[in-house]
Formats: structure tokens, C-alpha cells, sequence
């Protein structure tokens, strides 16, 4: 309470401001994720993947997951059809190691057992431009960014009245609407979304015969006033509403994986409230957030209590200065303050965490780039814990970047782990990581082929995990995983574009009882190849190919999941120039494979729809 007291008094003080990203811009030179504040991407010395609106459109992507899990070092797990439980890892992570912000909400679930953030239920309608980090950087985002950060920016406004709409109909009785509208003045800016899905999906029991089906409507919105020169108001919020049907195990022996009446709901909200300000060289931002996750499970259809519920809410107030000392030296420092809360239908049990970091950003050289910082994160539960990072952008010739870069990451145990009930352990440490990687970047013929490679090493101590001569959960657990990304884009004239990447991820479970064992769900060779031409009428063509090698399904390495390789196609052809029609068929060689082991995967399946666009 103190913090806050002293936080909100601030307010009164400081000229101070929200988060937001300069409009008038090439957006896809800029970074935000890699320490927190705008960088230009050849400063940045860690691996970073931008994924842009035209990106999302062009894939005619529905679940962002699916093309996240196209991008370098980056897999995804789904149980089951559109909006099953969807876990992405980096570089050989858990998945409730990454990190995921939407519109600057730390969207991880405090209510999940190990806080994990589901990406099953986000749908790509609404977003303009996803940044992915690879490996951790606690310093600037602090818990959960221990093995990655996926930072999600929904509609933002552009100068004067635009908007975009589309519609598709497709396999499985799936029905998809989304819409778009922004407006840009010299004060106020807005823009606001919506979006609907509705699918009969696929039986999430691989050896079910009954389709689970899933229903989901969602709207962002977000509004800019720059009530006086260098001093803005900015406020964005996030709602989704999910249903899902579930299939479950057999009650009696055998106690199969089948059909069942399961269904579950969500309800998730995300809101900013931010200020900012400039005095001299300084820019202010103060800001609050808030996360409010509500999921609830039924056991039949016909149920009108939940079997299960669990509430889960953080808000956080944080302040961040940002000062250009000189033109070779820039100066980031913050302060937070995060309150955790976790109702499970008959305790409610809290944590909070204090913090405060620094940054220094500093240019020795013309074509050096150095970014430094630390940051201390004071835990109601388990003390103090200090992290830091180092990375360096040399960019030693025309055309050319060296990156390297040394970062650390914790996780605090979430409520679940400390207080669940006949689980929780109050006496769990901090999961904490460190991670290097070098990698080079090399752009050839006036940039029109662009080459990437990235050598990295990550190891985990400290890790949470179900002790079974407990019965309870404790530190037991650490992992290692190295590898190397390789990337490379083509666009030799502007209308046909190619890009490819292989990663190769070499893990190792370091935990007594699995000292050897590859870690669970983590292919070691993973590949993707896309090519997208526009002919001369008009006519839109590309194809993505999704290479996945064999994993294991369980920490034991007993079950063992087949690789496999995946294709689909896609079409869009203009009319005019505001309407566009569009259609794709996806895993076009109906491919059978699964990625958790007793779910269900989609076959083959074709989907088409109509685009409008106005500004």
C-alpha cells in the first residue's frame, strides 16, 4: 500500500505518460520488446522477429499461434482443434516461460498452475503487429520473461478515418467476422475492433467421434489525447469471451481419453491507463494495468454450477523515465509495483512484487550499439532477486549486423504453485535462466535477400515441478538447450517474396530421475518455407510448408510423436480497390500426425472469404 500511495502521489508531480509509439515511421525498423523502450532494429543485439498486419493477412491467419509457430526457434502445441489449450515455447522453454503482453497488459494467467498464457483462445483479427523475443530479459519486463517474450499491439490509430473488415466460411461449419476502425487527428486518435468465430471444430479425443466445438467474440479499443504539446493520455483495453467444448477421461476402467459432455468458458479482460510527458530531454510514462482472467469448467451440458472455476487477476502501476543524457548516451530507469490474486471457488490467496530497474543505452562508436542494465524484484514470499543482461549491435559494414548479447531470467512461483490446495509448497524459489547467443545478419543486392544466423545457449535452474515423493511441488527440475536459427528472406522483385528458416534445438533434461532425457514436446528439427507472388492482373499466390521432427510426448521419453510436414495454399484476388476474395486450403495432403499425444489434428480443410478495406 505504501508503494502505491507514494506512486499515485507521483501522478500530481510528474508530467507523465502512456506507452505509445510514434505513428509517421517505418514501424518494422523499430523495436519495443528487446529492452522496453523504441530502438531502431539494427541497435538491438538480441533476436527479435517482427510479425506486421500485412503478414497476418497475407497467411490468412486465425489462430496467431499457428504462424508464430513458423517463426524461428518457436514451437506450438494445441490440444485438439481451434481454441484447445495452445502452448508456444521458445528456444526449448516451457511454455509458462513466455512472457506475452498485450497493448503493454502482462496477459499471463494468475490463476493457470504455472501462470502459462493460453494462445488458444487469441485470434489474430485484431492485431496489427506481434514482436517476438527470443530467450529472457527480465530486466526490463521482470517475472515470467525467462524464456521469451511475445508483445501483441492491437489496432492502432493512423492519421485520418480508416478501417477493414472481413468474413470467411469454411470446413467444419467454421464462421469468422472481424472489423477494424480507426481515426488519426492532430489531438485525438482511436481505434476500435471486433471479431466472432464459430466452429464445429474436430473431436479433441483423437479417437473421438464427436466434433468439440468452439465460440469466441472479442473487441479492443484504444484512445490517444495529446492534451497539450508532449503531454498525451492513453487508454486501450482487451475482451474476449470463449466457449469451448471438452472431452475428457472414461470415469470406470479403462480410463481412456474419449468423448465426454465437458465444456469450458473464459472471460478475459486487458486494460491500460497511461500518461506521458516530456520535460527537457526526459520522457515520463506512468501507467496502470490491469488483467482480469475467469475460466470456469462444466461437467455436462446440462450443468448449471461449475465443476471447476479459478480466478486470476494482476494489476500493476509502473513508471519509466527515459532520458537522451547526450547523443551517444541514453538513460531508461523504472519502477513497479505488481498485486496478484488467485480465487479458486474458496480462497483467495495474494502476492505482490516490487521493483525497480535500469538501463543505459550506449553508442561508444558510430556503428556500435550497447545496451546494459539490471533490475532487483522484491517478492512478498520468497525476498529479493537481482537479474541482469548485456547486448551489443556492431554493425561493421554496410548491409551487415553482429549481435550478441548475455541476458538472465526469473519466475516467481504463481499462486497455484505456493497456495494450491494438497499441491502448494509456501517455501518455492524463484525458476531463473541464462542464456547467450551471437548471430549475424547480412543483407545483399540492396536488401532484396537477407540472410540470418543465431548460435544460442540457454540453461534453467531452479525450475518448478511435481514432486512425486512429495506430492507436492518443489525446485527439482533444471534444463539445457542450445541450438542455432537460420533464416534467410528473398525478394528479388516486389512482387514475389520467399523466406525460410531451420532451427535446430538441442535439449537436455537435467532433472534427477530424467538426467538425459530430451525435454517433453521439444522438436529438435524444426523448418519453414513461404512463397507468396502477385501476378501481373492482380492475382494473389503463396503456399507455406511447416516441417516438424520427431519429440517425445512425456518427461520419461516413453511416447514418442511422430515428425511430419505440413503444406498449405492460398489465394486472393482483388476487386477493385477495396474488396478482395480470398481463400486457402490447409494441410492440402491431409497429413495425420499429432502434437500431444491422444488429441486430435485437422486434416484437410479449405476456408474462403471476402476483404474490405477503406481510408
Amino acid at each position: 500500500m505504501k508503494f502505491q500511495s507514494l506512486f499515485l502521489a507521483s501522478a500530481a508531480l510528474l508530467p507523465l505518460s502512456a506507452h505509445a509509439q510514434t505513428q509517421d515511421r517505418d514501424d518494422d525498423k523499430i523495436i519495443v520488446v528487446a529492452s522496453g523502450v523504441e530502438q531502431a532494429a539494427d541497435e538491438v543485439g538480441r533476436s527479435v522477429t517482427v510479425i506486421d498486419r500485412e503478414t497476418i493477412e497475407r497467411r490468412q491467419t486465425v489462430s496467431l499461434s499457428d504462424l508464430l509457430a513458423t517463426t524461428p526457434g518457436v514451437t506450438s502445441t494445441r490440444n485438439g482443434g481451434v481454441g484447445g489449450l495452445t502452448a508456444v515455447r521458445i528456444r526449448g522453454a516451457e511454455d509458462a516461460h513466455t512472457l506475452v503482453l498485450i497493448d503493454g497488459v502482462r496477459a499471463n494467467d494468475p490463476s493457470a498452475p504455472a501462470g502459462a498464457f493460453d494462445f488458444g483462445n487469441l485470434l489474430a483479427g485484431s492485431i496489427e503487429r506481434v514482436e517476438v523475443l527470443r530467450g529472457p530479459n527480465s530486466v526490463a519486463w521482470g517475472s515470467q520473461a525467462i524464456g521469451g517474450v511475445v508483445n501483441i499491439v492491437t489496432e492502432r490509430p493512423s492519421a485520418g478515418i480508416s478501417g477493414r473488415a472481413n468474413a470467411e466460411y469454411g470446413y467444419a461449419d467454421q464462421v469468422s467476422a472481424n472489423g477494424a476502425l480507426s481515426y488519426g487527428g492532430d489531438k485525438v486518435r482511436g481505434g476500435l475492433t471486433a471479431g466472432y468465430l464459430r466452429t464445429d471444430g474436430i473431436s479433441q479425443a483423437a479417437i473421438g467421434t464427436e466434433r468439440d466445438g468452439y465460440r469466441q467474440y472479442n473487441a479492443s479499443g484504444r484512445v490517444e489525447v495529446e492534451f497539450a504539446p508532449g503531454f498525451a493520455l492513453d487508454l486501450r483495453g482487451y475482451y474476449a469471451n470463449s466457449r469451448l467444448e471438452l472431452d475428457g477421461f472414461r470415469s470406470v476402467s479403462p480410463y481412456d481419453f474419449m468423448d465426454t459432455d465437458e465444456y469450458s468458458t473464459s472471460q478475459e479482460l486487458y486494460g491500460y491507463a497511461g500518461l506521458r510527458g516530456e520535460t527537457g530531454p526526459v520522457t515520463h510514462r506512468l501507467s496502470f494495468t490491469i488483467a482480469d482472467v475467469n475460466r470456469d469448467n462444466f461437467a455436462t451440458t446440462t450443468s448449471t454450477a461449475p465443476l471447476y472455476l479459478y480466478r486470476g487477476r494482476s494489476e500493476r502501476y509502473a513508471y519509466q523515465g527515459d532520458a537522451r543524457i547526450v547523443e551517444q548516451v541514453r538513460l531508461v530507469a523504472g519502477a513497479e509495483r505488481e498485486n496478484l490474486r488467485f480465487y479458486d471457488g474458496s480462497v483467495t490467496q495474494r502476492e505482490g512484487i516490487t521493483s525497480f530497474y535500469g538501463e543505459a543505452i550506449i553508442d561508444p562508436v558510430e556503428q556500435l550499439t550497447v545496451t546494459a542494465g539490471i533490475r532487483n524484484d522484491d517478492h512478498s514470499r520468497f525476498g529479493g532477486h537481482t537479474t541482469w543482461g548485456v547486448n551489443a549491435a556492431l554493425r561493421a559494414f554496410e548491409g551487415n549486423v553482429i549481435r550478441a548479447s548475455y541476458g538472465e531470467g526469473f519466475k516467481a512461483p504463481t499462486l497455484y504453485q505456493l497456495y494450491g490446495p494438497w499441491v502448494g509448497y509456501d517455501q518455492l524459489q524463484p525458476e531463473t535462466a541464462r542464456s547467450w547467443e551471437v548471430g549475424v545478419e547480412q543483407a545483399l543486392l540492396d536488401r532484396k535477400a537477407i540472410v540470418r544466423a543465431t548460435w544460442f545457449d540457454r540453461d534453467t535452474r531452479n525450475q518448478i515441478d511435481y514432486d512425486l515423493t512429495a506430492f507436492a511441488y518443489r525446485n527439482i527440475a533444471r534444463t539445457h538447450a542450445k541450438g542455432f536459427e537460420l533464416e534467410l528472406e528473398l525478394r528479388p522483385v516486389d512482387a514475389l517474396s520467399f523466406t525460410a528458416n531451420y532451427t535446430l534445438t538441442d535439449t537436455e533434461n537435467r532433472s534427477v530421475g530424467y538426467v538425459g532425457n530430451e525435454l517433453a514436446r521439444r522438436p529438435r528439427d524444426t523448418a519453414s518455407v513461404s512463397v507468396d507472388w502477385r501476378t501481373p492482373f492482380g492475382l494473389a499466390l503463396g503456399g507455406t510448408v511447416s516441417i516438424v521432427g520427431d519429440s517425445f510426448n512425456d518427461p520419461g521419453n516413453f511416447t514418442r510423436l511422430d515428425g511430419f510436414t505440413v503444406g498449405g495454399v492460398r489465394a486472393e484476388f482483388p476487386i477493385g480497390d477495396r474488396f478482395a476474395l480470398y481463400g486457402r486450403v490447409d494441410n492440402v495432403t491431409n497429413e495425420r500426425y499429432q502434437v500431444v499425444s491422444g488429441y486430435g489434428t485437422y486434416g484437410r480443410a479449405a476456408y474462403g472469404g471476402i476483404r474490405v478495406r477503406f481510408d
